[in-house]
């Protein structure tokens, strides 16, 4: 058993699932949370943040005791994944041809989150600091000082930074990023569908941009909306019944009667931190990297990063810290841009009107449809799986 001391700076799923992992496994935790973490109410609106978790990402989360916490009636698994140009054949991927129970699930983030942090202040050796901020953070040989803004100093010999894109941690440290705008915006809208839960998730793509249908829980949905700023802009300012006469007349066509809840915005932005580490202080989830959520990976990329690190940590802990965090760089750095490349090129091919683009586009879907193993592979490399 490890029993070292390690500050995390960020409770949000990464952080917490690092200092749950990590505690279990005899090391003492600082978590430290600008904001208030509250468990949801289980009749509450479903909130507009929700992730699809991959076969690998829902291990993670067994493995930290924290799966089974999760209120069935805030879950969703999905069996299919459909995706098509507009007007072109559907790509289809079936947990069936895999002899899977199903390809993932969906659920809101804050309840991943608020599970995560139940089970953490059970254990008398994770220490919460929530509704605080870091002001300083000074780096010694074999030490890492933290202060909070109420003075409060913390050490440890290791600091996490799972604090966001906006990462203050990697800010405050200047560790540079590369980074883009990929001038489009995102609208994510809740629905409530006249239909039982929902079985498949489908994305069409457009020249626009894509748009896409999760199923939540119950008779739940999110509706995804790609767009220019100012279209997303002018969607955003429409009341709920206005935005779903323009579902109705522009969004592709839904099989149910709906009533659109709430609606939220945010623009789409790349980045990655330009090395994962410095001194005693390691980034990692979405302080590391960013990416086109079209696929859903931004998330599992994170979990990855988590299972990545806390693996290093807790079976080599005889190496120094400097070697662990080299390692985890070289593991998970080249695996993290690869994605974020293949979902830009993706994403740019989609978007193209280039007339040679979209017949080639067209005939890529058809041929995958028909690949068999290939595809079945891709859909296990997705879930994380063998």
């Amino acid at each position: 058993m490890a029993n070292r001391e390690i500050i995390i700076v960020g409770g949000g799923m990464v952080g917490a699932l690092s200092a749950l992992l990590l505690a279990k496994d005899g090391d003492t935790l600082h978590l430290i949370e600008k904001y208030s973490v509250q468990t949801p109410l289980e009749n509450a609106p479903f909130d507009l943040r929700v992730s699809a978790f991959s076969a690998q990402s829902k291990l993670l989360l067994e493995t930290a005791g924290v799966w089974q916490d999760i209120p069935l009636d805030r879950l969703c698994a999905y069996q299919g994944l459909h995706t098509w140009e507009k007007g072109s054949q559907k790509l289809i991927f079936s947990s069936e041809d895999i002899a899977a129970e199903q390809l993932g699930f969906i659920v809101e983030n804050r309840w991943i989150q608020a599970v995560l942090w139940q089970a953490l202040k059970q254990l008398p050796h994770v220490h919460i600091y929530d509704n605080k901020q870091v002001l300083n953070i000074s780096q010694h040989t074999q030490q890492v000082h933290v202060t909070l803004d109420n003075q409060q100093k913390i050490q440890g010999e290791l600091l996490l930074a799972c604090d966001g894109a906006n990462s203050a941690v990697r800010n405050y440290l200047h560790i540079p990023t590369t980074s883009w705008d990929y001038r489009q915006h995102c609208l994510l809208i809740n629905i409530t569908t006249d239909s039982p839960q929902q079985t498949v998730t489908w994305q069409e793509f457009r020249e626009t941009g894509p748009c896409a249908f999760l199923p939540l829980a119950g008779n739940n949905a999110s509706l995804v909306w790609y767009h220019s700023p100012q279209k997303i802009k002018y969607l955003q300012s429409l009341t709920n019944q206005q935005l779903k006469q323009v579902i109705l007349a522009e969004f592709p066509s839904l099989d149910f009667t709906f009533e659109v809840h709430s609606k939220g915005s945010f623009p789409l932005t790349r980045r990655h931190a330009k090395h994962y580490y410095q001194d005693r202080v390691v980034l990692l989830g979405d302080a590391a990297h960013t990416i086109n959520p079209l696929a859903g990976q931004g998330v599992n990329l994170g979990f990855k990063d988590v299972q990545c690190l806390v693996e290093l940590l807790t079976q080599s802990s005889d190496l120094p810290i400097a070697e662990i965090l080299k390692r985890y760089q070289c593991q998970r750095r080249p695996a993290n841009l690869l994605m974020q490349t293949g979902m830009d090129v993706f994403y740019k091919v989609s978007k193209s009107e280039s007339s040679l683009i979209r017949f080639a586009r067209k005939s890529f879907l058809g041929l995958a449809q028909q690949s068999g193993e290939i595809k079945n592979r891709v859909m296990r490399y997705a879930m994380g799986i063998n």
